[in-house]
Formats: C-alpha cells, structure tokens, sequence
C-alpha cells in the first residue's frame, strides 16, 4: 500500500515546480495601477454638485450589474482570510512564501480598484457597501479544506485544488460582470482583474498537476473532495443568496459555466478521465467524481435552469 505524503513531503518535491511557475509568472504578469482605471471625470462631477449623499438615480448600474460588482468586491475584500488559508497550507520559505506574498500584493490590487470605481462613479451606496464589509471581513471566509494537524499533506491539496477551480471561477465571473455594466471603464477594469486571476490559476493548476504525478490517489481524493463540495469564496456575504441569484439568472455565474466551464476544463487540463497511474482507491474516487459530474449534468443544472426560464418569464410579464 502507497504512504500518503505529508505535507512537508510535499512541499519539498514540489518546490521545483513552485519555483518554476513562479518564474513562469513573473515573466507575464503585467504591471498596472488601480488609479489607471478610475473614472475621475465622474468623480469631479459629482463633487461640483456639492457631494450630496448618494441616490439611486445617481448610479449607472442595472440591479444585475450592482449585485455582480458588489459580490465581486467582497469577494476580494476578505483577502485576509485567503492569505491567512494560504500561507498556513504552503510555506513562508523559498518559492512558495515568494508566491504567497506576490498573490497577496496582485490580489490587493483588484479590491482596491473596484471599490474605488465604484466609490468614484456612484456605483453603488458607499455607506452600504462599507458596512457590507465589515460585516463580511469579520466574518472570515473558509474554504472548509483546512491544514490537517497530523501533516497528512490534505491541508495542502485541498487548498491547491480548491484554489485552482476558484481562480477560474472568479475570472469567469469577472469577465461577465464586466459584459453586464454596460459600461467600458468598467468593462476595461474587469478585464484586466480577469486576466490576472487567470495567471493565478494557471499557477495554482499547475502545481495541483505536478501533485497529481507525485501522488495521484492522495491528490484525486482531494480535488473529488472540493469539487463536490465546492463553495465559492463570497459565501456567507450580507445578501448572497439575493446577489447570487440575480447573477445566475442573467448570466454572471451559474452552474452550468461553473461545470462546463470551470470544473470540465481544469479536469481535462489535469487528465484525471483517462490516466492510468491511479490505485484502486484512485480508481474508486474517480468513478465516485464520475457519477456526481453526471447527475450535475443531468439532473441538477437542467433543473435549475428550468426553475430559471420560469422565474424570468414572470419578470418579463410583469414588466
């Protein structure tokens, strides 16, 4: 019977491609500034009318659009909790504190520019929003997938696979919030957040690869874990379960984008259907993973898109 890894183990076979892929990153990351994509112009107008408090109409936002960058923020708000969830999985030396703290620092850099567009262009109420996240921050967020005290090495491929579908999940969501604000600042800004969640993924799919060669059985059983349990990263928020509605049901993020195209994708990148290195447990796992993509397929999303369909055909009729 093969040993599971410890986390150490881990971590010190991998540091190869750690180093690897943070040079890799390095070399493509593209360096910008939040106050590049700021409508000061907005900002200014608003000002000569005497920074009155805010008012709905002042907003060029629809609910979806608001409801979207609102999610999107206090989803990169609660980055104390990321970094916090990271770092206690990875390591503070080499490679991997090296990663840790440039993730850190780009990912800083996406809450601070929507905030600030949305605070600027009157995009949403500041007030609000600024109690929102107090709210949220205090909270914390957890991907339940926490360091494993015995150094079963779970800690860390719980967290490589969760992050690896998490920072697909949110360029997705990104890129379309960018689509429904109907606005090319916002759309532009979006973009660009979008692409470097993208880098970020590719890191983070990367290395959960690399674990997968190392260890297969352990890894498989890690990454069926998350994705059968996955939650994305703002649950728990003031007004989720309203956001995330309204976000599903125009298109931002719902779950067939999440199966087709987060979960599917990032399988295929790893080959997890059609390698033949798994035990017989890695073998069980993934026909475990098999049958629950399926009745996603076909059972649950086709149901909820039904649910969807009838819920927008009554918008439409009482409108």
């Amino acid at each position: 019977m093969v040993r599971d890894l410890t986390q150490r183990e881990l971590l010190t076979e991998l540091e190869p491609a750690a180093e690897g892929c943070v040079n890799r990153h390095l070399a493509l990351a593209k360096d910008w500034h939040p106050h590049d994509y700021i409508p000061w112009e907005r900002g200014r107008n608003f000002a000569m009318l005497g920074g009155v408090d805010w008012d709905q109409e002042q907003s060029q936002l629809s609910e979806v659009a608001k409801a979207a960058m609102i999610t999107n923020l206090l989803t990169e708000d609660n980055l104390p909790s990321y970094h916090r969830e990271i770092s206690e999985n990875f390591s503070r030396e080499g490679a991997w504190g090296t990663w840790v703290g440039r993730w850190t620092a780009e990912e800083m850099k996406h809450s601070t520019v929507i905030r600030d567009y949305l605070v600027v262009s009157r995009g949403v109420d500041p007030v609000a929003l600024e109690r929102a996240r107090m709210v949220h921050m205090t909270n914390g967020f957890s991907s339940g997938f926490a360091a494993s005290e015995s150094d079963s090495g779970a800690g860390f491929l719980h967290s490589v696979a969760y992050v690896s579908f998490q920072e697909l999940a949110t360029r997705v969501t990104h890129r379309n919030t960018g689509r429904v604000c109907a606005d090319p600042v916002a759309d532009q800004m979006l973009q660009r957040i979008a692409a470097d969640e993208n880098l970020h993924m590719i890191f983070y799919r990367t290395i959960c690869g690399a674990a997968l060669d190392l260890a297969p059985d352990q890894a498989v059983e890690a990454i069926d874990t998350v994705v059968q349990n996955f939650r994305m990263p703002g649950t728990g928020m003031p007004d989720f379960r309203r956001n995330g509605v309204l976000m599903a049901k125009h298109g931002v993020y719902d779950l067939r984008q999440h199966l087709e195209e987060v979960v599917l994708p990032v399988l295929r990148q790893w080959n997890i259907f059609d390698r033949n290195d798994f035990g017989a447990r890695g073998e069980r796992i993934r026909e475990g993973l098999a049958a629950f993509l399926e009745n996603l397929e076909r059972v649950k999303i086709p149901r909820f898109e039904e649910q969807r369909d009838r819920a927008l055909a009554r918008e439409r009729a009482r409108a």
